[in-house]
């Protein structure tokens, strides 16, 4: 397990957490493919925060779960920290997963028969953390997140203000060098979506992470330290 963290760890260029080139993905519909991303690519930088901007349907979610190691790209290469994606195992795949990438979702995706608590110790407990230290690590995120009140609450007791709160804790339980966010204030309204994502960009930039966010909101986007658009498919 520590070799295989410590390949993972080496990096080509020391400023680039993640690198995208060329990456194309096609699903098959019937007998027909639909070609939902077309190429192109970028670069995100140890601390950068980047919005992913484009039309409905222009493959930015799939471009996201492609990055999160969810999806396969049919061609094309990703680098997480200089890793090569395509050429490690899906054993070390799901190890980077863990311990590089955080995931923000448009629902918050608690798991509903478990406390706050409990939600934000999961991932850890799941990667080998003890018990307590997960614990101790969870009660702090929740602080930070301004949820800590609602620690003992389950999520159908809490505000959806609250309850996304609660999974940006959640998702930085293993303290991830990238957060990915998929239009992560998408189903609350302004006044709670400004507040969320202002409590999202404090909480990444305090823990120094690098996060790639998708949002229709340019208003949000104008946030970011640098916009990255699909067009047409293609990532510009």
């Amino acid at each position: 397990m520590a070799s295989i963290l410590n390949s993972l760890s080496k990096i080509s260029k020391k400023d680039i957490v993640l690198s995208v080139r060329d990456i194309k993905k096609t699903f098959v519909e019937g007998n027909q493919p639909l070609n939902v991303l077309r190429g192109g690519g970028f670069d995100l930088y140890r601390g950068e925060i980047v919005a992913l901007v484009g039309q409905s349907g222009s493959g930015k979610s799939t471009l996201l779960q492609c990055v999160g190691l969810l999806e396969k790209p049919t061609a094309g290469e990703i680098y997480i920290d200089g890793t090569p994606i395509h050429r490690i195992t899906s054993e070390m795949q799901t190890i980077l997963r863990r311990n590089k990438l955080g995931f923000v979702y448009q629902r918050h995706n608690l798991l509903s028969d478990f406390t706050a608590l409990e939600n934000v110790e999961m991932p850890m407990l799941a990667n080998g953390i003890e018990p307590n230290v997960a614990r101790a690590r969870a009660i702090k995120l929740l602080r930070s997140a301004n949820v800590y009140h609602r620690m003992s609450h389950y999520p159908n007791e809490m505000s959806g203000g609250e309850q996304q709160r609660t999974a940006l804790a959640r998702a930085l339980a293993n303290n991830p060098e990238i957060l990915l966010a998929d239009e992560p204030t998408g189903n609350l309204d302004p006044a709670n979506a400004t507040m969320v994502f202002d409590l999202l960009l404090d909480l990444v930039r305090k823990n120094k992470m690098s996060m790639l966010f998708v949002t229709h909101d340019m208003n949000l986007a104008k946030k970011s330290d640098r916009i990255i658009t699909i067009k047409n498919r293609i990532i510009k």
